[in-house]
C-alpha cells in the first residue's frame, strides 16, 4: 500500500500533511527516513515510524458504545445528529458504520466497525442474532403478555414475529419493567410488540447482542474497543 494510504486511513493526517511530514523526514520506514510518501510499504511486515513513535496499521475497527438517546444510528444525516459525531478522529478514519440500528430515543449496545462480513453475519434474517431489550412500559404487564410475545404477534403491518422471550421483573400499580429477547430487527420491533398488546414503552435500551453484552461502566455517550475476549464472543454464536 501507498505509504499515505496507510498512515491516512490511521488517522495520522490528510495526504497533504503526510507529504510534508515525509518531506520533513518525520516518517521512517523500517529505521530509514521515508522522503516520498507515495512509495510502497507492507504495513503488516515493516515497522513504521512517525516523529519517533511506531505506528502498528490494522484494517478494522471494532467499537462498543453506550448510544445516549437524542442520537441516530447512522453515519451522516442532514438534520439529526449521528452516533459517528461522538467518535474521536482517529477511529472515526476507520470509517466506521452503526450495525443495525437503534431508535433516535432508544439508549445502550450499539456496534460499530468498517467490517462488513462481521456486520451482515450479525444483520442476516437466517441468522436469528438474538438482542437484549431493557423496557419501562405503561401498563401491567401479565402473564398473558409472555404467552403472547413467545405466541406469533402481528404487527400493524400484518407482519407475523418470531416468538420472542418476554421477563416481567417488576409490576407497579401504572407501569412495569421487562426484559425482552427478540431474534430478528424489525422496523421499532420492540415498541411495536408492545402496541401489539395495548401498551406503550416508555423507555428502551438495548443491552445484549449475540453474545456481547453492554458494559454497565460505559456511560451513556461514551465508547471503547471491543476487547479480544469480546470480539471471539460475537464472533461465535
Amino acid at each position: 500500500m501507498r505509504l499515505d494510504k496507510v498512515l491516512g486511513n490511521l488517522g495520522i493526517g490528510s495526504r497533504k500533511e503526510i507529504k510534508e511530514m515525509a518531506r520533513r523526514g518525520r516518517i521512517t520506514v523500517n529505521g530509514n527516513a521515508a522522503f516520498d510518501s507515495a512509495s510502497h510499504v507492507n504495513p503488516y511486515v515493516d515497522v513504521l515510524e512517525v516523529d519517533g513513535e511506531r505506528v502498528v496499521y490494522r484494517q478494522y475497527i471494532y467499537l462498543l458504545m453506550n448510544k445516549p438517546a437524542g442520537l441516530i444510528s447512522a453515519t451522516e444525516d442532514s438534520r439529526e445528529q449521528t452516533v459517528v459525531s461522538l467518535l474521536e478522529p482517529e477511529d472515526e478514519a476507520f470509517h466506521p458504520f452503526p450495525v443495525g440500528r437503534l431508535d433516535k430515543d432508544t439508549e445502550g449496545l450499539l456496534l460499530l466497525t468498517n467490517d462488513g462480513q462481521l456486520a451482515h453475519e450479525l444483520l442476516s434474517p437466517r441468522k436469528h442474532v438474538p438482542k437484549g431489550y431493557y423496557a419501562r412500559v405503561a401498563g401491567r404487564v401479565s402473564e398473558a403478555d409472555v404467552r403472547a410475545f413467545a405466541g406469533r404477534i402481528q404487527l400493524d403491518d400484518g407482519y407475523i414475529c418470531m416468538p420472542a422471550e418476554l421477563v416481567i421483573l417488576n409490576v407497579e400499580e401504572v407501569s412495569s419493567e421487562v426484559e425482552i429477547t427478540i431474534y430478528e430487527g424489525k422496523f421499532h420491533q420492540v415498541k411495536r410488540m408492545f402496541e401489539a398488546v395495548g401498551k406503550t414503552v416508555l423507555y428502551l435500551r438495548r443491552f445484549r447482542m449475540g453474545n456481547l453484552e453492554l458494559d454497565e461502566d460505559l456511560p451513556p455517550g461514551t465508547y471503547r474497543e471491543l476487547t479480544i475476549e469480546e470480539l471471539s464472543l460475537l464472533r461465535s454464536r
